[in-house]
C-alpha cells in the first residue's frame, strides 16, 4: 500500500501523474510549469516507459522532493504507463499530464474547484505558440450534465476529452482502475466514459494547458482507415458497457 503522507506526515493533496517516453526535448519545461503550480503537500509521479534517450536522466536531475520518478524496465506503451502512475499516486486528487505541454498558471485551483462538485473534470486547451487547434470543438460547461449526449459525442469523436486536460478525485479511481486490458489507446476517453456513466463530470470553459504538437507525440494523430475507425468505435462501446457494470457493482 502506498504511504498517503509526505515525509513530515502531512496528507498528500494533489498527485500529478505523467507518463514519459522520448521526451528529452520538452519534459524539463513541462515539469517546471507543473512544479510552479504544486504546493508542499503535492506530488508529481512520473513513470518513464524505458525511454531510449535522456528523458529519465533529465527528470532525475531536477532536485525537487515532490517528484517521484519510476523507471520501467521495459516499454509497455503510454496507457499502461499512465495506469502505473495512477496506481502509485497517493493524493486525494489525481491530475493527468503529458510530458510536452505547458500548464497555464491557476490550473490546479480552477480544476479543484470543479472537483468539489464532480468526480471528474475536463478542461480546454490552447495551442503552444498560438497555432491552430485541431478541428474538434471546445468543451462547454453547459454540456457537463448532458451525459448521454457526451457519450454519443465520444462515439462520434466530437467531445474534446484529452487526458492532459483532465483530473479526477480519488473516489473515481474505483471506476478508472484497472484500465480494461483491451485498451491500447484513449485512456482519457475511458476516464470520460467513467465520469459520464457515473453522472459526475464537469466541463470547464477555460483552457488550463497549452498543448504542443510535434512529430514525437505519443497519442494517435491524422486520418485513420475505416477498419481502424470501426474497431475504435467498438472498443468505446465495450468501455461504456464496462463502466456501467462497474457503476452497478459499486452500489
Amino acid at each position: 500500500m502506498n504511504d498517503l503522507t509526505t515525509p513530515d506526515g502531512r496528507k498528500i493533496r494533489v498527485s500529478v501523474c505523467m507518463a514519459s517516453y522520448k521526451g528529452a526535448a520538452f519534459v524539463q519545461e513541462q515539469v517546471a510549469s507543473i512544479l510552479a503550480e504544486l504546493g508542499a503537500d503535492d506530488e508529481l509521479v512520473i513513470v518513464d516507459d524505458a525511454s531510449p534517450d535522456q528523458t529519465a536522466t533529465i527528470i532525475a536531475a531536477i532536485r525537487d522532493p515532490r517528484i517521484r520518478l519510476v523507471r520501467a524496465a521495459s516499454n509497455r506503451g503510454y496507457v499502461r504507463t499512465f495506469e502505473e502512475a495512477v496506481r502509485l499516486s497517493r493524493g486525494d486528487y489525481i491530475f493527468l499530464s503529458d510530458q510536452d505541454d505547458v500548464w497555464i498558471p491557476g490550473r490546479i485551483d480552477l480544476m479543484l474547484g470543479a472537483l468539489a462538485e464532480s468526480q471528474v473534470v475536463a478542461s480546454n486547451f490552447d495551442m503552444l505558440g498560438g497555432g491552430p487547434r485541431p478541428w474538434i470543438p471546445r468543451l462547454r460547461s453547459a454540456d457537463s450534465r448532458r451525459h448521454l449526449a457526451n457519450l454519443a459525442g465520444i462515439l462520434v469523436g466530437y467531445r474534446a476529452y484529452y487526458g492532459c486536460g483532465m483530473a479526477f478525485r480519488r473516489d473515481a479511481a474505483k471506476y478508472f482502475l484497472p484500465i480494461p486490458p483491451y485498451v491500447r489507446e484513449s485512456h482519457d476517453l475511458w476516464l470520460a466514459v467513467c465520469g459520464n456513466v457515473a453522472g459526475s463530470i464537469s466541463h470547464l470553459d477555460a483552457s488550463t494547458i497549452c498543448r504542443r504538437l510535434h512529430e514525437e507525440n505519443q497519442t494517435p494523430a491524422g486520418w485513420r482507415s475505416l477498419p481502424k475507425i470501426v474497431a475504435a468505435r467498438m472498443m468505446l462501446l465495450r468501455l461504456m458497457v464496462e463502466a456501467l457494470r462497474r457503476r452497478r457493482n459499486r452500489f
